[in-house]
């Protein structure tokens, strides 16, 4: 067996103790009384309904119009859209065609304060109209509307003309928008184009020349007090990109009611499985070190590798994310993945053990150990992989089974799906493939050469 370079071992544990610190913790730092996110955290994970409560309302068409069912669909589909580009699946979206309703139901966002029902769905009902108009009037020339625009994207790039980076928002325009575009850049190069949603002026760009490649940026032009561009912040540039993304809703919608929905678990019982999986988590500890010894606090390792990456998924861990929605079932799912997570490492310290009971040399028992496990484990895990995949194509956003199972169920399977899916790809990220780079790497260090340290006979 080739053997790793010694100090490999120590790269992938400090990278695995950041990873898992950054992924429960964050890093945020202050400006006065503004806390920056810069890596999210557990606490910006946005808990679903049966964790933490959430809102309903009930929205109907305004100024009286009367709502034809393919109108109210398209409603519908919208609101899907919108709550699905920000994580939100465990949702539930009614619409009542006769009396022309829409009854939703949300979790609270990850950083609510003020928990006011009124304030949350205020965005979800917005048309968000955007328009390119001649100029930085409102009352300029309309050259595009949303509908021009392929997709939006956020992203975080070097200012023009500086060394700072600012948060922009990306457009991909389709075919008709792309000459709408080069006919607009052409007719007023030297001049300002105004990008709007809605009624407000976003961006005024000058046209330095004719675009004609079919993409475009927006930044954000307003300025603070001091007269200071201040740029989008990462969460307006995502919630930009995503009502842009989501379209325009046919007409107005004005909210007939609405109220907050109570918890069914409640966050003290969240506080609870929190202490309880740190228990857990140490009892993992000690039976894999006791009973396997240096291939044990190996897995273990790997085990918050695994764990880490298993959080980062649902926190939203880059600022430019939105957070995924966790349910209780979300919760299980992560639990069952981080079981299948032991067991490869079980498997794998069982089969080298068997090794050094024959008598072989170290580096040879631990190449023939990993390696005749290696299949025992794929099996296993990919079993679990076509299982998560099919929970989320079938219960993900599309809702196939929604009429046979109810929207909430819906959403309560796929947060299973995805975090069993996603705890799997980590195991065999983590589990399989840092756990044995690090054995192969400590297995160099000349005091931990004893076979007995690896489940091996004792010496007569």
């Amino acid at each position: 067996m080739k053997r790793v370079s010694k100090p490999v071992f120590f790269i992938v544990f400090i990278l695995i103790l950041f990873l898992t610190y950054t992924s429960v913790f964050g890093i945020y730092s202050e400006n006065g009384d503004i806390i920056n996110t810069h890596i999210k955290g557990i606490q910006d994970i946005r808990w679903g309904i049966d964790i933490k409560g959430g809102v309903e309302a009930v929205f109907a068409p305004a100024d009286g119009i009367d709502a034809t069912e393919e109108q109210m669909q398209s409603v519908k589909a919208i609101l899907d859209l919108r709550l699905v580009n920000q994580n939100v699946t465990d949702y539930e979206l009614y619409p009542d065609y006769t009396n022309d309703r829409i009854t939703v139901r949300f979790p609270w966002k990850s950083d609510e304060k003020n928990y006011d029902p009124g304030d949350a769905i205020k965005e979800l009902a917005s048309t968000a109209q955007m328009t390119f108009r001649g100029g930085s009037d409102e009352s300029g020339e309309e050259l595009l509307t949303g509908k021009d625009v392929k997709s939006a994207s956020a992203s975080y790039v070097a200012a023009q003309g500086t060394s700072s980076a600012q948060y922009v928002v990306n457009l991909e325009f389709n075919e008709e928008g792309t000459q709408k575009f080069a006919d607009a850049t052409e007719k007023y190069k030297g001049q300002q184009i105004g990008i709007w949603m809605d009624d407000t002026l976003i961006s005024a760009p000058t046209v330095n020349d004719v675009i004609s490649s079919g993409s475009a940026t927006i930044t954000n032009s307003s300025t603070d007090a001091n007269g200071n561009q201040t740029g989008f912040s990462a969460e307006e540039a995502t919630d930009l990109a995503n009502k842009i993304n989501a379209g325009a809703l046919p007409f107005n919608l004005s909210i007939e009611s609405y109220g907050t929905i109570s918890p069914s678990l409640g966050t003290y019982a969240l506080q609870a499985m929190g202490i309880a999986s740190v228990v857990a988590l140490c009892f993992i500890f000690l039976f894999m070190c006791i009973m396997y010894r240096v291939p044990g606090f190996v897995a273990f390792i790997a085990l918050l590798g695994q764990l880490s990456i298993s959080i980062m998924a649902v926190s939203g861990y880059f600022t430019v994310f939105p957070s995924f929605t966790m349910t209780i079932p979300g919760i299980a799912g992560m639990i069952l993945s981080i079981g299948m997570g032991v067991d490869a490492n079980i498997i794998t310290a069982e089969r080298i053990k068997d090794e050094l009971w024959t008598g072989k040399t170290l580096d040879g028992c631990i190449n023939n150990g990993t390696k005749s496990s290696l299949s025992a484990i794929i099996d296993g895990n990919i079993t679990i992989i076509i299982v998560a995949v099919i929970l989320i194509l079938v219960f993900g956003p599309a809702n196939i089974f929604s009429a046979l199972f109810g929207v909430s169920t819906t959403g309560l399977i796929y947060a299973f799906g995805y975090t069993l899916l996603v705890g799997v790809i980590a195991n065999f990220i983590m589990g399989v493939g840092a756990s044995r780079l690090m054995l192969r790497s400590v297995s160099g260090l000349k005091f931990l050469r004893n076979k007995r340290l690896y489940g091996g006979k004792k010496k007569s």
